[in-house]
């Protein structure tokens, strides 16, 4: 019985691994992405104007490419927008990664070092203090005597440590808000530099820069984050006038009072966006997405071969428009693309292309911050977009 119940179980995975590609695994890959496509969308509500998802700007002094989440450009303003989808109660921990507990996943999730160097010195040195209290107290321990005033000196240096702990959050709490919006700072520094070797003269302090924490479990312990840094409670609170009016704080969290640039300038400013480097995009049904760098497609040779003209010099987005279906699996795709053309905005119908596909057929591709590639089946995919 237990064999059957084993073997059961093994065909199951296997059914639900070849049809449905793992979905338990696509959500929690693309959340990211998804609070980031998803501040955009409510942000070209909120403000007008365009934005633009997922750059990966060139970097002149490091010699590398900064990410960019979102850059949101108006007639008024433009702002370099960084989306952190933190959940949870934020701690820190004694090598400067972040921990949030009691976030999406219910379990410890570990966050990479947001903070600078001088923060991770403050941290070291207030966990020292701590330890050189427990050091002091395993002394006293040792030649006192008396049972007694052991236990009155573990009390008072726990409640010490207690104390001390409460300051070292709030301090860290302050630290994080400020190294975020630092990073963000230096996010629109480099893209400011991007843009004037490019041949765009930006008039000083034209992009500001915010970070919006999307995630409606994250908890802030205390209400000291920088006015850069909008959180979910006040992120929720936005909301458009009628009238294509922006509400007063909308105002103050993006424009700040600038004046509206000449439609020349604008529309300069939006053709270098639109032609900047950007990571891959993968859409997925079910509305995920993934950024990243398509690497090749992968499947039977006469499928690749059908596929070969699909490559980032000559091909700007791709769909899956279409699945024919044979008994209970599907058997075929039609992918439809069209090729890349920087002279016209829209693309006719006679420049489409369609092939047609097995289901079977991979992309094989290469997560945005993953050290892993990924396998994608094309029948999980509703659109590709890829950057020259």
């Amino acid at each position: 019985m237990w064999l059957e119940i084993i073997c059961g179980i093994i065909i199951y995975q296997l059914f639900r691994r070849f049809f449905y590609g793992g979905n338990d695994v696509l959500d929690v890959e693309t959340s990211d992405f998804n609070a980031i496509f998803s501040v955009a969308n409510r942000l070209e509500k909120l403000c007008g104007g365009k934005v633009y998802v997922g750059l990966n700007i060139p970097d002149a002094d490091t010699g590398s490419r900064k990410s960019i989440d979102i850059v949101l450009v108006t007639k008024g303003e433009a702002a370099v927008i960084s989306v952190k989808n933190v959940s949870g109660f934020v701690s820190i921990n004694d090598d400067g990664s972040w921990t949030s507990e009691g976030g999406r996943s219910h379990r410890k999730e570990r966050i990479p070092d947001p903070v600078s160097h001088h923060a991770r010195m403050a941290a070291s040195s207030a966990t020292q203090s701590i330890l050189l209290l427990n050091v002091y107290h395993k002394k006293g321990v040792c030649f006192r005597k008396s049972f007694a005033r052991s236990v009155i000196f573990l009390v008072w240096v726990v409640s010490c440590g207690l104390i001390l702990k409460l300051h070292i959050l709030l301090i860290d709490n302050l630290l994080w808000g400020g190294c975020l919006v630092a990073e963000a700072k230096n996010t629109a520094s480099v893209l400011e530099s991007y843009l004037e070797q490019r041949g765009v003269t930006l008039p000083e302090g034209y992009f500001s820069y915010k970070v919006i924490i999307p995630n409606p479990n994250f908890r802030e312990i205390y209400r000291n984050f920088p006015p850069e840094v909008i959180t979910y409670d006040q992120w929720v609170q936005l909301e458009p006038e009628p009238k294509g009016m922006i509400s007063g704080w909308v105002k103050g969290a993006f424009r700040g009072g600038k004046k509206e640039m000449q439609d020349s300038f604008h529309q300069q400013l939006n053709f270098i966006l639109s032609t900047a480097p950007m990571w891959d995009r993968l859409e997925l049904k079910g509305s995920k997405h993934v950024l990243g760098e398509f690497l090749e497609f992968k499947g039977k040779q006469e499928d690749t071969l059908a596929l070969r003209n699909i490559k980032r010099s000559k091909v700007g987005h791709m769909a899956v428009q279409k699945t024919s279906m044979l008994g209970l699996a599907h058997s075929k795709l039609q992918v439809v693309y069209y090729p890349r053309d920087y002279r016209s905005e829209g693309v006719s119908a006679s420049e489409w292309r369609e092939v047609e596909v097995r289901s079977s057929t991979e992309v094989i591709f290469h997560p945005q911050n993953s050290t892993k590639v990924r396998k994608y089946k094309l029948s999980s995919i509703s659109s590709m977009s890829l950057s020259a």
